[in-house]
């Protein structure tokens, strides 16, 4: 099974159909890998594992995502930002503090010609935007506490912060529950998947934001990395 079709017959088990976003993300693919040979953005260099390991694990949020503003936190070369953006009508920001990340995802912006995603260098806890947005996803390796800290002052009242996670992260996600409780959140629930085309299984921690973050958090990075929630 090539690319295209595993990618499609794998969209295909999220209820996802969309001919557009598959030649787009394919495109992608190819942009990805060929940037990587002279910039490290993945450890993954096989084309048929971009599409499990990176597309159709990230594609599980894009029905999520629909109609949605979403803010994709510490995006590195683009996941799961780029999948929601490529697959559904969300209004994605791609948020990443390393510059040739972020100068990578602009270019590729601008050459699949996309308008519902733009990509901001900037530390996630000096980027502002407070409370400004329904979604914030991340898939990124810091623990839960600290990536609520980062990623709920950026959420609205109502909306939803996912976290994406390893199936054996419960330890993880019980300690970050009083940060969680602090920064304005609730744990809402836990849901595991299985990633089409692949062995792999994957986790999605809901967070609901059911209150404004004290104006406090999130404190500059120095002091989360010294003293976490």
């Amino acid at each position: 099974m090539n690319e295209r079709e595993l990618l499609v017959n794998g969209l295909a088990a999220y209820g996802i159909d969309c001919p557009q976003g598959v030649d787009q993300l394919l495109r992608f693919s190819d942009l990805l890998l060929e940037t990587n040979k002279v910039m490290n953005l993945t450890a993954v260099t096989d084309p048929v594992e971009v599409v499990t390991r990176h597309f159709l694990d990230c594609a599980v949020l894009a029905p999520y995502a629909r109609g949605r503003s979403v803010v994709d936190v510490g995006c590195g070369a683009g996941f799961p930002g780029m999948p929601i953006a490529l697959l559904s009508d969300a209004r994605v920001t791609l948020l990443d503090s390393l510059g040739k990340r972020i100068k990578f995802l602009q270019g590729a912006i601008d050459e699949l010609g996309l308008k519902n995603v733009c990509a901001v260098h900037a530390r996630a806890e000096e980027f502002g935007h407070r409370e400004g947005y329904d979604l914030a996803v991340s898939r990124a390796v810091a623990r839960l506490n600290v990536l609520a800290e980062l990623s709920l002052p950026m959420v609205k009242v109502g909306g939803y912060f996912i976290a994406m996670k390893a199936v054996g992260s419960d330890e993880e996600i019980e300690a970050a529950k009083p940060a969680i409780r602090l920064l304005g959140g609730r744990l809402e629930r836990v849901q595991d998947y299985d990633v089409p085309g692949s062995d792999r299984k994957g986790r999605l921690v809901w967070i609901k934001k059911i209150r404004s973050c004290p104006s406090k958090y999130p404190r500059r990075f120095s002091q989360i990395s010294a003293k976490p929630l």
